[in-house]
């Protein structure tokens, strides 16, 4: 069947983003589960909050346009969500893990906030102001996010680069650095 309207191709793309936001609800409790540093422990798991909001707020808009949420399964984050796992299975050390961890974090920031951007042009465009609004209010929290990632990452690259060789950390013997897997 030929989708031909703004407004088909609005409800797909809301689908696919609903579908982000339930992947993404199972992902960050393993993601803060991983975390070494507290920071991004609990950045996690108030992500993960929010995330049940932006949910919420999606099943509201599919409720308003007398819709069902389900129905598409969202590929994009799927396969940043199956890289994060991949990195989250290396043997990196505490500070290195915590960095590629908000690195995986911020590419799914960046994958959501372009789809929101898209879905709330869509939402002016049609004149669905109300939705646009909640859009509006979730696509700022991924915002945030973002940058408060950005943030935690200037602390953790700089602890993650301390490990490298060369480093005053790599002169101690290996048993006296912390190791992931003596955690």
């Amino acid at each position: 069947m030929s989708k031909n309207s703004l407004r088909e191709l609005y409800v797909e793309e809301l689908k696919d983003l609903f579908s982000s936001e339930n992947q993404m609800t199972k992902a960050l409790p393993k993601m803060a589960k991983v975390a070494s540093s507290n920071e991004l422990r609990q950045g996690f798991e108030e992500h993960l909050e929010q995330t049940r909001g932006h949910v919420e707020r999606l099943q509201q808009i599919f409720e308003q346009l007398e819709e069902k949420a389900t129905g598409k399964k969202c590929l994009g984050m799927e396969g940043l969500i199956k890289e994060g796992a991949e990195t989250m299975g290396e043997d990196f050390e505490d500070a290195l893990m915590d960095a590629a961890l908000i690195s995986a974090a911020q590419r799914v920031e960046h994958y959501e906030i372009a789809g929101y951007g898209s879905v709330i042009a869509y939402a002016d465009l049609l004149g669905e102001s109300e939705q646009a609004s909640l859009l509006r209010e979730t696509l700022e929290e991924e915002k945030e996010t973002d940058e408060k990632l950005t943030e935690l990452a200037k602390e953790i690259n700089a602890e993650a680069q301390q490990g490298d060789p060369g480093s005053e950390e790599e002169d101690q013997p290996r048993d006296k650095r912390k190791s992931r897997k003596a955690a």
